[in-house]
């Protein structure tokens, strides 16, 4: 089915019949105009209230399946790297949102080597684990930040954030086993149609939710990669949008010794590895945990 050119048929029928409604409330005269008010009052019927079908939170068996595949092909890398290019929504004093963004090029290798490299709308940063230490380092300022890591990547990055507020929105691909970071909490998936426009490969669109976030994601036919996200959080008041796509996948690259360390950050001018403000941007938390919980048990999906 395609998705678009179905919405734009439903749309183009029912702005068709609004307008034939309207020409033909126009143009038809009363059968009577002497018949009295009164008549015409006890002729007509109300209309009897349309009622809405009762929305079911489902998990369907399609759509939690399409996740436990992205999770099965990320999960079984030894290593990866790709490419996020991330737009954020922030409001503005007109009202509409500005849409700020940013580009990640990850390179990982499990499990305990990461490099993060961040070009974007404003100054650039990067990211470096090796296993021992966790280093941020800036280098239009050439100034660096260093601070002892745990044994593990998923470790690593719940101790940035902990420590410096460092969130990155990916985190859910890089831990041991997606699958229950990506399901956790899950109170409703479903599956939405197929696409070709998103990331130059066919895709699949998936809608999941849980209580702080509203996703919908599109995950490669064939490879089973992830390729774009769309999310909203529920504890926004504005409900602003984040949106990542995904791109340049490489699954078990060969990974140079020295790509995870900098030399230019080795010689910076020292800062603490601290957060820099005392509150996250509204509605985002980071859902890597050192023990990652079980998804719900999946319901039966509702009849068509």
């Amino acid at each position: 089915m395609n998705i678009s050119r179905t919405v734009g048929r439903a749309f183009a029928l029912v702005a068709g019949l609004a307008i034939a409604a309207a020409a033909g409330a126009q143009s038809t005269a009363p059968a009577d105009a002497s018949a009295k008010p009164a008549a015409a009052a006890k002729a007509a019927k109300p209309a009897k209230k349309a009622t809405q079908p009762e929305f079911k939170m489902v998990l369907e068996p399609r759509a939690m399946d399409l996740l436990k595949a992205v999770s099965m092909k990320l999960a079984a890398a030894k290593s990866m790297s790709f490419t996020a290019v991330v737009g954020y929504e922030y409001p503005s004093k007109l009202g509409p949102p500005i849409v700020y963004t940013t580009r990640y090029d990850v390179t990982m290798q499990r499990p305990d080597k990461l490099r993060i490299l961040m070009p974007g709308d404003g100054p650039a940063s990067e990211f470096y684990y090796d296993g021992k230490t966790m280093t941020a380092y800036a280098p239009a300022e050439n100034l660096v930040a260093v601070a002892d890591a745990p044994p593990t990547v998923a470790e690593a990055l719940l101790a940035a954030r902990e420590k410096a507020a460092m969130y990155f929105p990916f985190v859910d691909f890089l831990v041991p086993d997606p699958y229950p970071a990506l399901t956790d909490g899950a109170l409703m998936a479903f599956y939405v149609g197929p696409s070709s426009v998103v990331g130059g490969v066919k895709t699949d669109m998936v809608v999941w939710a849980n209580p702080d976030v509203f996703l919908q994601v599109w995950i490669g036919v064939d490879d089973k990669l992830p390729r774009r996200i769309r999310a909203i959080f529920s504890a926004d008041p504005l409900q602003l949008r984040h949106e990542m796509e995904l791109s340049n996948w490489q699954l078990d690259p060969a990974v140079p010794a020295d790509t995870f360390v900098s030399a230019k950050a080795q010689t910076a001018g020292r800062m603490a590895f601290a957060n820099p403000a005392p509150k996250a941007p509204p509605g985002v938390k980071s859902i890597v945990k050192s023990k990652p919980a079980q998804p719900k048990a999946t319901a039966a999906p509702a009849a068509n």
